[in-house]
């Protein structure tokens, strides 16, 4: 088949797309009640106002949400009250049906999916060529082809969201958007569009460089133990899930940082005010100085019971049609050569 090669698996680059988006969209379905469970009960303990920001991730992306003015049918404010996790669950599916647990997700598909399966697709190749061209360092390829797959997917996707967090908060047409665009162009550079790219890529970059390393070397290790070429899906599952877990609390304090520099940023933008970016070492000092060094460790368990399970339906699931076209790939190729029956 055209586009294959040794070093991409067998497999062309639009199996690896197609892999990755059936990947990104399992995720998010898996994912996004976890989230949307949250989101209710913050906004039970502490309602939303106006303006007031809060991080949605359907296990593929943060998305800023900015509450809107006088909205009480919007899902996050649905008149009800629960007595924990589970409680939320139940009643939610009850009185406002199953669909509800994933109130929110569609907008932000329209952005995590188009990421994932750059992100994916270009480790996949990436790392491959590094594999042959780093010769005895190549165990280093899968640390490095994840930093600079993910500063691709970062860097394309940040303008984007930027967009629609402006069109969700200010309710702009698309030409008023496209004049507040061109306007800060003018008065700050085209850079202005990618303000916040620096604290994302802070949290992204290290977190994905520890997350393929650690998921090559895991993955690799249980198929040398347990005695197989192939990786199964319980491999991949569990080698996911693990190395998600490590990353995530390595990364754990650029988090706290990035999330508490992407709402500063989403409140002032709803009400129109300019935003004098603060160095992440500073905004790390004002968050010990209110919190004290746990501080940059808050959400701990939240992050890890959200990132691990999303690690391991992700790359599991992209392994699984990675086979699949793998297989599909062999027999078309020596389908003609079989012997025909007489």
């Amino acid at each position: 088949m055209s586009g294959q090669s040794p070093a991409s698996g067998g497999i062309t680059p639009l199996q690896q797309m197609v892999a990755s988006c059936s990947g990104a969209i399992l995720t998010s379905l898996f994912v996004t009640p976890l989230d949307v469970v949250k989101i209710r009960l913050q906004a039970q303990k502490n309602p939303f106002p106006k303006g007031k920001c809060f991080v949605y991730c359907n296990g593929l992306m943060d998305h800023l949400c900015v509450c809107e003015n006088g909205n009480s049918k919007a899902w996050y404010k649905a008149p009800s009250h629960f007595n924990g996790t589970l409680d939320a669950f139940i009643k939610i599916v009850r009185h406002e049906g199953v669909k509800s647990l994933w109130s929110g997700l569609p907008p932000t598909l329209v952005m995590a999916v188009p990421a994932t399966v750059i992100y994916f697709t270009c480790y996949d190749q990436l790392c491959a060529a590094l594999r042959v061209r780093m010769g005895d360092h190549a165990q280093q390829a899968p640390l490095l082809a994840g930093a600079i797959a993910r500063v691709g997917s970062v860097t394309v996707i940040s303008p984007l969201e930027l967009i629609r967090t402006k069109l969700q908060s200010q309710k702009s047409s698309y030409r008023e958007l496209i004049d507040c665009i061109r306007s800060a162009v003018e008065t700050e550079g085209w850079v202005s569009l990618w303000r916040g790219w620096g604290p994302t890529l802070l949290r992204d970059v290290p977190f994905s460089a520890m997350y393929w390393y650690n998921y090559e070397k895991g993955k690799g290790w249980l198929c040398e133990r347990y005695n197989t070429r192939e990786p199964t899906f319980a491999i991949t599952f569990i080698s996911g899930a693990v190395s998600g877990s490590v990353a995530s609390i390595a990364t754990l304090p650029f988090d706290v940082v990035k999330t508490r520099r992407q709402v500063e940023l989403g409140e002032l933008q709803a009400i129109n005010l300019s935003y004098q970016a603060s160095s992440t070492f500073s905004v790390m000092s004002r968050i010990v100085a209110e919190n004290g060094i746990g501080g940059l460790f808050a959400g701990f368990l939240p992050r890890l019971i959200k990132v691990a399970p999303a690690c391991a339906v992700m790359i599991s699931t992209y392994e699984f049609g990675k086979a699949f076209f793998r297989k599909h790939n062999q027999e078309r190729i020596l389908g003609p050569l079989q012997p025909s029956s007489t």
